[in-house]
């Protein structure tokens, strides 16, 4: 539910959803620091990109509103390929622009910690840009700690940003 009265559901995604999740993505690419990506994807690398999660086994949920657009996703990724570390993920979380502070990141990132723990993870890594203080706060609401920070790490819209690693312990 949103502080607006709409209700939405998160439920996982599906091939359909695709398009969607493509739309809400690339709208991050060119307009934030959400995303390390500076160039759109096309509708054939963001297939790939859900067909690899679900075949490796990571969650992709969608935010669904009630008449069943789709207006925020969130998945689980790979932190690093080396198997040891199989048990950490990355998450990551985009919603709609014109869907923003209505209470749908909050839904998504519940859902998704609850599919990580179904899922056997350990701990859930999530890398913000500094400057992303809703992103950070949001996560810290759910009690990710931050571990670290790296200095320029990123250089997006002419300029170096930072990063913050952020780790809940499952």
């Amino acid at each position: 539910m949103s502080d607006t009265g709409t209700s939405y559901i998160v439920r996982p995604a599906q091939e359909h959803d695709v398009p969607r999740i493509l739309d809400i993505y690339n709208w991050a690419v060119a307009n934030t620091t959400a995303t390390a990506d500076c160039d759109p994807q096309t509708i054939g690398q963001r297939a790939e990109w859900y067909r690899n999660h679900v075949s490796c086994g990571y969650p992709v949920l969608v935010a669904e509103d009630t008449g069943g657009k789709v207006v925020g996703f969130a998945s689980l990724s790979s932190f690093n390929s080396k198997v040891a570390y199989s048990r950490t993920a990355e998450n990551s979380l985009y919603v709609d622009p014109y869907f923003h502070a209505m209470g749908i990141g909050r839904a998504l990132l519940g859902k998704l910690i609850d599919a990580s723990r179904e899922s056997g993870m350990h701990t859930i890594v999530a890398l913000i840009t500094a400057d992303n203080d809703v992103s950070i706060r949001l996560h810290k609401s759910f009690g990710f700690k931050e571990v670290g920070r790296i200095s320029e790490a990123m250089f997006k819209f002419h300029k170096p940003l930072d990063v913050a690693y952020l780790q809940l312990m499952l």
